[in-house]
């Protein structure tokens, strides 16, 4: 099939006229006209019908333009990939919603600004994550480095400390009072008690509510909903705008935050230089 042909159908189809199809493709309306005329001679069968004020598409044009739009889009994203002579690749990154919001998105704009032949797309996720299912390059996820048939890379130890509102902050003055409070929790039951262990208190009954993600749980301690216990590294922002304060100094380390990968998935160009830059930020 002549390609030139396609196209002039393609765009003559879309808007209904050879003339603008003509001004799209930057060809004179007799070139149109003569390219549309071969293809429905060459098919055997009219692409559109010639009206005095304009085009009308048959059903065979109607049965053709899906496919041709597809692939002519297709094509042209496929060539927008190449930027200065480099073809353009895309990454695919999961990430816990604390570690993206928190620390990840103020550092993206030097990692563009040094890579910018990757297309990064970035899946935030509550540490749950399938990345075979999800079709993931990386991985960031919280825990101790041990997950099954995956190669992980320690980016840093997460220190904990118990966040809340200055309201709330206001009636805390040692460890103890804590145990007056909402203590708002993730999943992993063994963290209130590890904190209170390092600040050398004993640890009350932990029966506040238990949140997925470390973003929703410090949203709820910003609205006066409790305490909780999540690691300031990431909630910086909230800490100097005084949304949130730090009642007490002492923290716990429980987990790291790791860059993950399938073993069974190769490295691309594009992967590598992600994972140069955010080991290189993680050591700063």
């Amino acid at each position: 099939m002549p390609l030139n042909a396609l196209r002039a159908f393609e765009a003559s189809a879309r808007h209904l006229s050879f003339t603008r199809a003509a001004g799209e493709l930057c060809v004179t309306q007799a070139a149109i006209s003569h390219q549309v005329k071969a293809l429905e001679q060459r098919l055997g069968r009219p692409l559109f019908r010639r009206l005095p004020r304009g085009l009308a598409i048959t059903d065979e044009g109607l049965a053709l333009l899906p496919s041709l739009t597809e692939a002519f889009d297709r094509m042209g994203e496929a060539l927008e990939r190449f930027e200065g002579g480099q073809m353009r690749q895309v990454l695919t990154v999961g990430a816990v919603g604390a570690f993206a919001v928190g620390w990840l998105l103020p550092r993206l704009a030097d990692f563009r600004e040094r890579h910018p032949f990757v297309d990064l797309r970035l899946l935030t996720n509550n540490n749950k994550v399938d990345p075979a299912a999800e079709g993931l390059d990386y991985a960031v996820r919280y825990g101790d480095g041990a997950w099954h048939q995956t190669e992980a890379g320690k980016l840093f130890d997460v220190a904990l400390s118990p966040l809340c509102s200055p309201r709330l902050a206001a009636r805390l003055h040692e460890p103890a009072d804590l145990a007056r409070q909402p203590l708002l929790r993730s999943y992993r039951a063994d963290e209130w008690p590890a904190w209170f262990a390092a600040a050398g208190t004993a640890a009350p009954p932990i029966r506040g509510p238990v949140f997925d993600t470390s973003l929703a749980m410090v949203q709820a301690a910003a609205h006066g909903e409790g305490v909780a216990l999540a690691p300031p590294l990431l909630f910086e922002g909230d800490l100097r705008s005084e949304r949130i304060v730090q009642p007490f100094p002492t923290t716990v380390a429980t987990g790291a935050y790791w860059l993950t990968r399938l073993k069974t998935r190769p490295a691309t160009e594009a992967m590598e230089a992600f994972r140069r830059w955010l080991l290189e930020q993680t050591a700063a």
